[in-house]
């Protein structure tokens, strides 16, 4: 039990490494596209921020404490951890296929040292991913080359929100 533990916690690690360095180094940009952190501050309202937020989800911790969710990635409900330390959303392989995307179409070609040795990547872009009311169209995402785990829902999602909040084991979101 706690080999299995410790290898699903080094590959949860080998994905925030994945998405740090896919932002860091700028991996996933298209061609012509401004860097993330640019296309993030140009993004700003410049209202100062100042939005009406007209819809929220709240989503209780389980009783590990964790947030999961069921997220519709191009039409296939998929289940995913909410995690606030992964760069971007994760899909492990299997995950990967029922959203429609075939391992041998797919390039991984993108390592990340880890650990546990160094793994591979494939970035792939989903046309949609929906969470209850919420959809948000041609989203970047990591295809790990690990099997096993569960799917990420990480910052690269979370940053198109109005906001999100952890309070009395509930995370509460807005968009």
């Amino acid at each position: 039990m706690l080999a299995w533990a410790i290898r699903l916690l080094a590959l949860w690690a080998c994905i925030a490494v994945v998405g740090y360095l896919a932002v860091t180094e700028n991996w996933l940009a298209r061609p012509g596209e401004p860097p993330a952190a640019v296309a993030a501050t140009a993004a700003q309202p410049a209202s100062g921020g100042k939005r009406s937020v007209g819809n929220s989800m709240t989503i209780p911790a389980d009783a590990s404490g964790h947030y999961l969710v069921t997220a519709h990635v191009n039409g296939t409900p998929i289940r995913f951890l909410v995690d606030t330390g992964a760069t971007l959303i994760a899909l492990t392989p299997k995950d990967a296929q029922a959203a429609g995307f075939e391992r041998d179409q797919l390039d991984f070609s993108r390592p990340v040292h880890t650990a546990n040795g160094t793994i591979k990547f494939a970035p792939v872009s989903l046309r949609e991913i929906r969470l209850g009311a919420l959809a948000l169209n041609d989203i970047d995402a990591a295809v790990i080359g690990a099997p096993g785990g569960i799917s990420l829902l990480g910052m690269n999602f979370l940053k198109q929100l109005e906001s999100y909040e952890i309070r009395d084991g509930k995370l509460t979101i807005w968009w």
